[in-house]
């Protein structure tokens, strides 16, 4: 066992030599450590291997110099020979050094000024690539100083912009480049405020010419809109259809046709068409749009715009104070609308996103609604409707200007219909005064005719036919005064003012008949029929007057029918048309007529009236005069002259008339005798009352307007009658003992009536009858009396307890 491991012991240092002959020395470190990391006694017998091994190379080493050492004897031998041949060598070579060096010394020199002339072209080369290089920059800068002198400022920026991104990169380390870098910031901005500015003269510029370019568009505008009339007005004739002429001058529709058409051809002719572009320059706005797009600055240069437009738009909306007094106010107040819009309209088509269609919506909107409002406060302020007349027109004008740009404009239509009221009331009032100056004017006397000429001057004015009067001989009297021809005349002047209002609205022909009948019933219904109920009340129409009125309201119903027709052939709309309106023109003259028949019935009350209080009669009289009432008979006389004039009035109203002021007279009287300040009457007294009311029986028995049947007249005067005969007849044993039965004599009779009258007689036979008392009749008489007035008040305290 220890053999072996000995053996092992020493194969290992073998190996162990092997590796440190074969290896780099210094990396043995690792085999030498395996030599004691082995087992003990390894290391003194790896030092005996070792020692056998060096052993073993020294005796080779031995043997090869033994080998060599004859072969190094000769060549030491050799080199000695050698060295006295090396030296010659040496001195040869060394003057051959020296005169090369000799010889070489102007070839270096020359060679020198080749290097130097060499390095000088490579410098001029170099020079002229950077030359070359930077000439471009400095032409684009000068380029960009002309650009700038001839204020071509988007060429300038794209100039710059060539010079940043292309030409000064390649030169950028040079110091000139550099301050032209920084200087073109500052040109930059410089542009910015130059073009700035131009865009602050161009607005200015635009708001000054606003007015023309909006007058030249309007102009353009009613142009087109009149040839397009006539272009109508000739196709409605071509049809065959009717054409009406305003203030009812008569002419040929061709000729008018030819005319306006020519007119409007010499204009054409004449006036050369001018568009936004003829008036401004708008340069500057495109120019600073570029620019400022090109700086990537838009949205700044577009908030600005539109700021200052919305500024300038507010200013174009405000209206003058006194616009509304002329047509010159409206007329400019819609040319600098106009414009400023014809301007934003050119400017939204002309650029791309400086203005949107949204943004000018948005803005026409506020204007509109901004013009609604001005027109609707200043409209309100026109009284004359001419004026009112000429605003229509020109809003039309506007409306269609505006919407040849494609604004929408309904809401002015609209807008139209509100003024169009006021226009009709404008014409009401100056209508009112045109028929209150006829109403003054007029003689309220039927027209006299001397001829047969006169005679159809005033029926081709006022459709008046009659045939009674027309088979009587000239001279003759038409039954109506001059008021009803003049006023039937206003009447059609009214509707063609109306008219004139309905014209380019845009309507059709049956809302333009409901129009014209709707302004011709308020005319009838508010204006005229004011006019005439003011006419009744005023203080100086008398009776003759107001039976002329009821005539001629009469005949102007009558009219009413052709102002029917006249309205249909101006409209050409069937009268038949299920919503066409109808005039209401029966009901006004119908109230007139009836307002007229009351004042007639009020004022012969009041005439009545003013011939009772002439009366003046001696209450205690004994015995009566035997004759009727001066006053009373000259009132007999007035009525009965008075119901003569009422021969041309209907029936109905001359009897109403003489029934009520039969009636009022009656009542009059009645009153008169129980007047509360009346304390005594004598029997003379009612004597003479009697006569009088006899009198007026006698009145009422002859008939003084035809048409009463038998007594119905005289029935005013019953309850007088009744009360005169029961005291004249002192029938009072009859009258309380039929009192309450249907078929009594004395019916009408009240007992508080009877009552109170005969309590006046009662204390005049007190009073006159001093010694009554002594004679038998009288005391008998004065019994009687107490013992009626008894019974009289209880039938007076027995109605009131049944009441």
């Amino acid at each position: 066992m220890a053999e072996s491991e000995v053996l092992e012991s020493l194969t290992e240092h073998e190996r162990i030599l092997q590796e440190i002959e074969s290896t780099d020395t210094a990396c043995v470190g690792p085999t030498l450590r395996s030599v004691y990391d082995d087992q003990p006694n390894a290391h003194k017998r790896f030092m005996e291997k070792l020692d056998a091994r060096i052993r073993n190379h020294d005796r080779d080493i031995e043997k090869m110099c033994n080998f060599h050492h004859q072969g190094f004897v000769d060549a030491i031998t050799e080199l000695l020979k050698v060295r006295a041949d090396a030296e010659k060598l040496m001195v040869q070579v060394t003057g051959t050094n020296r005169r090369l060096q000799d010889a070489g010394k102007e070839v270096m020199a020359q060679t020198e000024e080749v290097i130097r002339c060499r390095v000088q072209q490579r410098n001029i080369a170099t020079t002229v690539e950077k030359l070359q290089l930077c000439i471009p920059v400095l032409e684009m800068y000068s380029k960009l100083k002309e650009q700038l002198d001839s204020k071509r400022y988007y060429a300038a920026l794209k100039t710059m912009e060539q010079l940043e991104n292309i030409y000064i990169p390649r030169v950028s380390k040079y110091r000139f480049c550099q301050i032209m870098a920084e200087t073109l910031p500052k040109l930059r901005e410089e542009i910015k405020e130059i073009s700035m500015s131009d865009l602050k003269d161009f607005l200015e510029s635009i708001r000054k010419h606003s007015d023309k370019i909006g007058e030249t568009a309007m102009k353009q505008a009613q142009q087109h809109r009149t040839f397009n009339s006539a272009v109508q007005k000739q196709a409605n004739v071509g049809y065959g259809k009717p054409l009406y002429m305003l203030n009812g001058k008569a002419s040929s529709p061709e000729s008018g046709v030819e005319s306006e058409v020519g007119v409007d051809e010499e204009e054409e002719h004449d006036d050369e068409v001018l568009t936004a572009q003829d008036l401004v320059d708008f340069s500057p706005v495109f120019r600073c749009l570029h620019i400022y797009t090109v700086l990537g600055d838009r949205e700044t240069f577009e908030n600005y715009y539109r700021k200052q437009r919305r500024k300038q738009a507010r200013l174009v909306l405000q209206p003058q104070s006194s616009m509304h007094e002329t047509v010159e106010g409206y007329r400019k107040y819609f040319n600098q609308i106009v414009g400023f819009f014809v301007v934003e309209d050119h400017i939204l088509h002309a650029t791309q996103g400086l203005v949107t269609r949204a943004y000018i919506g948005e803005l026409w909107n506020m204007a509109l609604s901004k013009i609604i409002a001005v027109l609707r406060t200043h409209s309100s302020y026109c009284t004359d409707p001419d004026l009112v007349l000429e605003l229509k027109n020109l809003i039309v004008v506007f409306a269609d200007t505006l919407q040849g740009y494609g604004f929408p404009v309904n809401r002015l239509f609209d807008l139209l219909f509100e003024i169009r009221d006021q226009y009709n009331e404008t014409l009401l009032k100056k209508w009112a005064g045109v028929f209150r100056e006829i109403s003054e004017s007029d003689n309220y006397s039927p027209i006299p005719v001397d001829n047969e000429e006169e005679y159809k001057t005033v029926i081709s004015r006022f459709p008046f036919h009659d045939a009674e009067i027309e088979k009587q001989q000239f001279p003759k009297k038409l039954p109506m005064s001059q008021s009803v021809p003049q006023v039937y005349i206003q009447v059609k002047e009214f509707i063609y003012a109306s008219l004139k209002f309905s014209e380019s609205l845009h309507r059709s022909s049956t809302e333009i008949d409901d129009m014209l009948r709707k302004s011709t019933n308020l005319l009838l219904t508010r204006t005229l029929s004011s006019c005439l109920q003011n006419l009744i009340k005023k203080p100086h129409i008398g009776l003759t007057e107001l039976v002329q009125i009821i005539i001629n309201t009469t005949h102007l119903e009558q009219a009413c029918k052709y102002l029917e027709d006249f309205i249909t052939n101006i409209t050409n709309v069937s009268p038949e048309t299920i919503h066409t309106t109808r005039l209401y023109g029966l009901s006004t003259f119908k109230d007139a007529r009836h307002a007229a028949e009351g004042e007639i019935y009020t004022k012969l009350n009041q005439k009545i009236d003013e011939f009772i209080q002439l009366a003046d009669y001696e209450w205690t009289m004994s015995e009566s005069d035997g004759r009727a009432s001066g006053y009373l008979m000259d009132l007999i006389n007035f009525l009965r002259s008075t119901f003569q004039v009422f021969t041309h009035l209907p029936g109905k109203v001359a009897q109403t008339a003489c029934m009520s002021a039969c009636k009022h007279l009656s009542t009059s009287l009645m009153q008169m005798l129980l007047d509360s300040k009346l304390k005594q009457i004598s029997m003379g007294a009612i004597q003479q009352f009697n006569l009088d009311v006899m009198q007026c029986e006698l009145f009422a028995s002859s008939e003084p307007v035809p048409g009463f049947q038998g007594d119905t007249l005289q029935l005013a005067f019953v309850d007088l009658r009744q009360l005169l005969d029961l005291f004249m007849v002192w029938d009072w044993s009859t009258y309380l003992a039929d009192y309450g039965q249907p078929t009594s004599k004395y019916l009408r009779v009240n007992p508080s009536t009877a009552l109170a009258l005969l309590e006046k007689m009662k204390d005049t036979s007190k009073k006159n009858n001093i010694f009554s008392q002594f004679r038998k009749n009288d005391r008998d008489k004065q019994k009687l009396i107490e013992t009626v007035v008894k019974q009289l008040r209880s039938l007076v305290n027995g109605m009131s307890q049944h009441t």
